[in-house]
């Protein structure tokens, strides 16, 4: 059984994981909503006006009051601004398992910021919620992302073929995984 708890302060060696508060906005457009190229990756639309971002705060603000809800801002502790996301952002009660997903911005991207963020949620989705599995995914192509996923100890698991449809080509997901037992010789930051 898991024990939602929402979303917690987590904090690693340079980074501080905690809910997004309005006062992101202009951080979040600076370093990564506003930007095609990072958005494009992540597979989200972009957000340039303040009214924009304002939004989508407001839903993921709101989406707090649930307890399964696990979506935080990624603070650099040197200058205090966000500089990305992480979230579990598919979680499966029932079968104990939910997926990351994740975005930096690109100035920020090969520092291994993305890799210690990945680590600590994992482990505070082994830890504080009890999950049994956590499952990733990453673009056809995407060979940043598949560098951090092998570096958090995730195994692939397989390929959905043609499974998106961008710019006019289809793209493969690659899914990887990994399980609790695992995950037990990682040091946990939290």
């Amino acid at each position: 059984m898991l024990t939602h708890c929402g979303t917690g302060i987590i904090n690693t060696e340079r980074l501080t994981l905690r809910r997004f508060t309005y006062e992101d906005s202009e951080a979040m457009r600076k370093n990564w909503v506003s930007d095609p190229k990072v958005q494009g990756m992540y597979g989200e639309p972009v957000y340039e006006s303040k009214g924009e971002i304002t939004g989508l705060l407001k839903k993921y603000i709101e989406a707090y009051e649930k307890q399964d809800i696990y979506r935080w801002a990624i603070i650099l502790k040197e200058s205090e601004e966000c500089i990305g996301q992480i979230a579990f952002f598919m979680v499966n009660s029932q079968n104990h398992f939910a997926e990351i997903e994740y975005c930096i911005g690109r100035q920020f991207q090969k520092r291994g910021l993305a890799t210690e963020a990945t680590q600590a949620v994992i482990d505070y989705g082994f830890e504080k919620i009890n999950l049994h599995k956590v499952q990733i995914c990453h673009r056809q192509g995407n060979e940043a992302s598949e560098r951090v996923i092998r570096k958090c100890g995730f195994r692939y698991e397989g390929t959905l073929r043609d499974s998106l449809f961008i710019e006019g080509h289809y793209k493969d997901k690659l899914y990887y995984s990994i399980l609790k037992h695992e995950s037990k010789d990682r040091v946990s930051d939290i």
